[in-house]
């Protein structure tokens, strides 16, 4: 029985690893997303720094990622800078693999 707890403790400890490691790579995401977007609409590296951290945050308000679309497409909108959710989806899209590279090369390194 003990070689069992084992393997389930170990399988509970790499779930929230796993978890965790989501959680840090939809961060680093929306960072970069919120940095993408600080970028069109023209912001200092001051202010794009603090931008980006509403953008974290902002994805805190609900599950899946429709806070933060929606955010982001508010504020460029409110800039004059014209985007859609699509696109802004497509972003995020390719953001999402540079996020993990950074948070697995964090990890490790």
């Amino acid at each position: 029985m003990s070689s069992f707890d084992d393997r389930e403790r170990a399988e509970e400890a790499r779930y929230a690893l796993d978890q965790e490691t989501q959680f840090k790579v939809a961060a680093r995401r929306n960072k970069l997303l919120g940095l993408w977007a600080a970028e069109l609409m023209g912001l200092d590296a001051t202010a794009a720094e603090a931008y980006a951290k509403t953008v974290v945050i902002a994805d805190l308000e609900e599950a899946g990622d429709g806070d933060v679309i929606r955010k982001v497409l508010a504020d460029l909108s409110a800039a004059g800078v014209q985007q859609t959710a699509p696109a802004i989806e497509e972003q995020l899209a390719r953001l999402t693999p540079i996020a993990r590279e950074q948070i697995t090369k964090d990890i490790k390194g």
